[in-house]
C-alpha cells in the first residue's frame, strides 16, 4: 500500500492518513470503521470521547479536538447545521486545525442532513478561507452504515467527486454525483419524501390489517414478497408487527426534511400534495409528544381506540 503523499498506480495521490471523520453516532461510527477497514488510517473525533474507544482499538487516530482531526479530506456526520458550524468555527475547530497544519485547499464533506440553502451558504463562506465544501448525505439507515451499503448523494465539482469517490465507496454501494454543492442535500430531501411517505403508508396498512382481522406478521411477509416490498419495510416491518417503536431514526427529524422540501418547492413554484399530507401526520405526532419515537411510530396516531392518538 502506498505511503501518504506517494502516487498510486492510477496516478492519484494516496489519501492514507489524510482523511478524518467527525461525529461517531449511530451512523458515523460504522462509517468510520469502514474507513479504518479500507486502510485509510483516518483521524476521528466525537464530542463524547468514549465513542471513539472502539475505533482506537481498530486502528483509527483519535483526535482530542476538531482541530486535531483536521485533514485534507474531513468528513462530518453531524445532526444539524448548528453542530457543523460549531466544529468548524470554535477556537479548537477545523478552521484553526487546517491553518495550523498548513493544509491548503482542504475538502469538507458534509454527510449529515442539512437544508440545501444552508450548505450552500456555508460553502460560500468557507471558500474565503480556501476550503472546498462538498455535500454527501446518505440513506440506508444504521443497517446500511453497518453493512457498508449506503446510498451517498454527492453535490460537488467533478474533480472533487473524482477525488472523493474512492473514499465514499468504502461506505456505500451507490455513490452518485448529482450536481453542484447543495444538490446532494436536495437529493436527500427527495429521498426523505419517499421514506416518510412509505413509513406513513405502512403504518396505515398495518393499522387497517388489525382492524380487518388480518395477522400482521402474515401481512409483513406478503408485502415483502410483492410489489409493496421496500427497504423501509425490511427495516421497519418488525416495528409494526410488534407495535414497538424504539428510536432508530427519530420521527421529529422528518420535520427538517419537510421544511427543506417546502423551500425547494417554493423556489421551483411547485406543490407536492402527498408530501404535505404526510408532513401533517408527522407534525401531529410531534405535537403529541411522540417525536422521539422511531419514525415508524407514526402508527401510534392511528390508534382506532382514540382517533386523536395519545393526546
Amino acid at each position: 500500500m502506498p505511503q501518504d503523499g506517494q502516487d498510486t498506480p492510477n496516478g492519484r495521490v494516496s489519501l492514507i492518513g489524510r482523511v478524518s471523520l467527525i461525529g461517531l453516532g449511530a451512523m458515523g461510527g460504522p462509517m468510520a470503521h469502514a474507513l479504518v477497514d479500507a486502510g485509510l488510517e483516518p483521524a476521528v473525533w466525537n464530542r463524547t470521547a468514549a465513542k471513539a474507544a472502539p475505533l482506537a482499538q481498530a486502528g483509527a487516530q483519535v483526535a482530542a479536538t476538531p482541530a486535531d482531526a483536521a485533514r485534507a479530506v474531513t468528513l462530518t456526520v453531524l445532526a444539524g447545521i448548528e453542530d457543523l458550524v460549531d466544529v468548524i468555527d470554535r477556537p479548537d475547530g477545523l478552521l484553526a486545525g487546517w491553518r495550523a497544519r498548513g493544509i491548503a485547499s482542504p475538502i469538507l464533506v458534509v454527510m449529515g442532513t442539512v437544508p440545501p440553502a444552508d450548505v450552500q451558504a456555508l460553502g460560500q463562506r468557507l471558500a474565503a478561507h480556501g476550503v472546498r465544501t462538498v455535500d454527501a448525505p446518505v440513506s440506508g439507515g444504521v443497517a446500511g452504515a453497518v453493512g457498508r451499503r449506503l446510498a451517498i448523494m454527492v453535490g460537488a465539482e467533478p474533480e472533487e467527486f473524482a477525488q472523493l469517490a474512492p473514499v465514499l465507496r468504502t461506505m456505500g454501494t451507490t455513490v452518485e454525483h448529482v450536481g453542484a454543492l447543495g444538490a446532494g442535500q436536495a437529493a436527500k430531501t427527495c429521498n426523505q419524501v419517499v421514506v416518510a411517505a412509505t413509513v406513513a403508508a405502512l403504518a396505515e396498512s398495518f393499522r387497517l390489517a388489525r382492524a380487518a382481522g388480518v395477522d400482521p406478521a402474515a401481512l409483513q411477509r406478503l408485502l415483502g414478497g410483492g410489489l409493496a416490498a421496500s427497504e423501509v419495510l425490511a427495516q421497519k416491518g418488525d416495528n409494526f408487527v410488534a407495535e414497538s417503536f424504539e428510536p432508530g431514526g427519530l420521527a421529529r427529524y422528518h420535520l427538517k426534511d419537510f421544511a427543506s422540501a417546502r423551500a425547494l418547492c417554493s423556489a421551483a413554484g411547485i406543490t407536492l400534495p402527498v408530501t404535505e399530507a404526510v408532513a401533517s401526520q408527522f407534525s401531529h405526532m410531534v405535537d403529541l409528544g411522540l417525536g422521539d419515537l422511531d419514525n415508524s411510530g407514526v402508527y401510534r396516531i392511528l390508534d382506532a381506540r382514540d382517533p386523536e392518538g395519545l393526546a
